[in-house]
């Protein structure tokens, strides 16, 4: 099924898009895995925009059962936390890390004065799947521990899907106060809906996702494990309010809007923003493209008033 990107992707799009493939090509999955991490953290560092003026970071560890989790926290000089956002980086689980999502962590930091706490997960295939999960996991039970602040949890792409599979497992402890995921992967169906409208969508195919699901699970179909594919747990109920974006042109973008329906019939609180003629990745694009800018704006509306216990209503 194909689809005109010439009609729904703007002229700003494109030049981001352009841009990005001149350092991360279309392609890239067919490189070996150091190859990749080589080329996606060249590409990050040419997108960097540096931090604002008030926001500082301080990196450090938390040490988890079996092993020392790098964090990096970003706090506001002048402003007093009334929240800690956790945040878990994109990559597709094998690339990425602290460096990658240094500068939209100080955003977000700057616009809401919450603590930011950005975890450094262990990639794949180094390690498999569940341990990126029980790395992100360690994250949150550390920060729930160790701060009475409220937390809302916040992912990109493979971070959103890490940030639901914690906000799952822990709902019915200390939960998390919001949580907001960016277009997420969430463990949706890859033959049907926009896996197939967007299945050569710019960024990000299908054929990229089904790879690195792969690569996550070790080759083993663990599409009926929560940890792994939020969608499919059985048990929706006792959510906190969710707030999922999406990007119209990019074969994930169902999963957001199949998250947000399970939420509600469940009882639940959550929306959903497909973001029109935007792809995969867009949070680079921020600063050059409006309609990523409007949206980051969005997105850190939607951070900022969970954080405060408050409900967007809509975006």
């Amino acid at each position: 099924m194909s689809t005109d990107y010439s009609v729904l992707i703007d002229k700003e799009t494109w030049a981001f898009i352009d841009r990005t493939n001149s350092f991360y090509p279309p392609d890239a999955i067919d490189l070996t895995i150091e190859e990749q991490r080589g080329v996606y953290n060249t590409m990050c560092r040419a997108f960097f925009a540096g931090y604002p003026e008030a926001v500082s970071s301080m990196d450090a560890f938390i040490d988890a059962r079996d092993h020392r989790i790098p964090v990096r926290v970003y706090d506001k000089s002048g402003s007093k936390p009334e929240a800690v956002c956790l945040y878990f980086h994109g990559g597709g689980f094998v690339v990425g890390g602290l460096d990658s999502h240094d500068d939209v962590c100080a955003e977000i930091c700057d616009a809401t004065g919450f603590r930011i706490v950005s975890v450094d997960y262990r990639l794949a295939p180094e390690h498999l799947h569940p341990t990126a999960f029980r790395d992100c996991l360690a994250a949150f039970e550390h920060v729930a521990d160790t701060s009475d602040l409220p937390i809302i949890i916040c992912g990109d792409s493979a971070g959103g899907n890490l940030a639901a599979a914690v906000t799952h497992h822990v709902r019915r402890q200390r939960a998390p106060i919001g949580q907001v995921l960016i277009y997420p992967g969430l463990g949706g169906a890859t033959d049907q809906g926009s896996y197939l409208t967007h299945a050569e969508a710019p960024m990000l195919s299908t054929r990229d996702t089904v790879y690195y699901a792969n690569i996550r699970g070790g080759g083993f179909n663990w599409s009926t494990d929560p940890r792994f594919a939020p969608l499919n747990d059985p048990d929706f109920g006792g959510l906190p309010p969710t707030v999922v974006i999406s990007a119209e042109c990019d074969p994930l973008s169902d999963d957001g809007r199949h998250y947000r329906d399970k939420i509600l019939a469940a009882g639940g609180k959550a929306i959903w923003n497909n973001e029109p003629g935007l792809i995969h990745a867009y949070l680079r694009a921020r600063h050059s493209v409006e309609r990523a800018r409007s949206s980051f704006r969005r997105i850190v509306t939607a951070v900022h008033l969970l954080g405060q216990g408050r409900w967007p209503g809509q975006l």
